[in-house]
């Protein structure tokens, strides 16, 4: 469901939001753009219901925060997770983190990436265009950077002329690749990771060990932070995947490091895990070597490509011997 977290961090932001709010100055788009778990989303539903509530009675602001959370509201819309045919077709999944039309895709074959579509922006925008109930209408387009450059063309449209009240929240982590002229119509607030004393409050009752260990995998993310607190299992893997990060740095031989590569040979998620570690293992190593650097980040731009994973492996396992 859409409920609102606590927020950790983002102060500076909070209070340019609320002034905006209280003094009549509401943008019609906002983005917010950063790395992936630093509460960009979060931040954004926050905005959104202090939007939906503002000036009404202490009552009301109760039933429209109760319907806020469900995703019932009227006057609250989000495109988050995205039908996919054959990846994602639970309607009841989808249901909790979206609440923008989405039936059409269902009809269409070609929907089958996580891509937004200029039917998604039509659709929404038949929906935007209904009377508001409250003082403002919001829409929250999460990761707006997934929008088709034809979708990217009727959003811009929509914000030349945005029907009153109605506020756009969008949220990014590719702001260079968006169209220039839709960033040029929003408001940009560029969201960065925040500081160990800022996420400590997020891990009271943790041990001293892993406390350390989830700030320093966090890297300033205070998603990452509930995930690993949350998720004994998850953290658990990480430690296993992190102790091979190090023994990669460690070992001696060819043999040894390309066993510990196996996990680049595909795509997902062990690799990207064993990437990551590989990256913090490096960092702990006091002076880091500029050539295991150089290597590492020529694997993982290599990685990204459709050259052969195996053989960036074995390149990176002879250069770091």
């Amino acid at each position: 469901m859409s409920k609102v977290k606590g927020i950790v961090g983002h102060e500076a932001i909070r209070r340019e939001l609320l002034t905006d709010l209280q003094s009549g100055n509401v943008s019609h788009a906002y983005l917010f753009a950063g790395s992936r778990h630093l509460g960009k989303m979060t931040l954004a539903r926050w905005f959104a219901l202090q939007l939906i509530t503002h000036g009404l009675p202490s009552a009301e602001i109760e039933r429209s925060r109760h319907s806020f959370e469900r995703l019932t509201h009227p006057d609250f819309f989000v495109l988050d997770q995205l039908w996919i045919e054959d990846i994602c077709e639970d309607w009841d999944i989808i249901a909790q983190t979206s609440n923008a039309p989405q039936q059409h895709r269902s009809k269409k074959p070609a929907a089958r990436t996580d891509v937004i579509g200029i039917d998604d922006i039509r659709a929404l925008q038949e929906r935007l265009g209904e009377t508001s109930t409250a003082p403002f209408r919001c829409c929250i387009i999460r990761s707006v950077e997934r929008m088709h450059a034809e979708a990217a063309n009727a959003l811009l449209k929509i914000l030349e002329e945005p029907p009153a009240p109605l506020v756009f929240l969008f949220t990014t982590q590719a702001l260079t690749s968006l169209l220039p002229t839709v960033v040029s119509r929003m408001r940009v607030f560029r969201f960065h990771p925040l500081a160990h004393r800022e996420l400590n409050p997020l891990l009271e009752g943790v041990t001293e060990d892993d406390r350390q260990f989830i700030l320093h995998l966090a890297q300033g993310a205070p998603g990452i932070v509930h995930e690993l607190k949350s998720d004994p299992e998850t953290l658990r893997v990480h430690r296993l995947v992190h102790t091979k990060a190090i023994s990669f740095w460690r070992a001696r031989t060819l043999k040894e490091r390309l066993k510990i590569l196996e996990p680049l040979r595909e795509r997902g998620t062990e690799s990207d895990q064993l990437l990551l570690h590989l990256s913090l293992a490096l960092r702990e190593q006091a002076p880091a070597q500029q050539e295991h650097v150089r290597a590492l980040h020529e694997l993982v731009a290599g990685l990204k490509t459709n050259a052969h994973r195996q053989l960036l492996s074995q390149r990176f396992a002879l250069r770091t011997g």
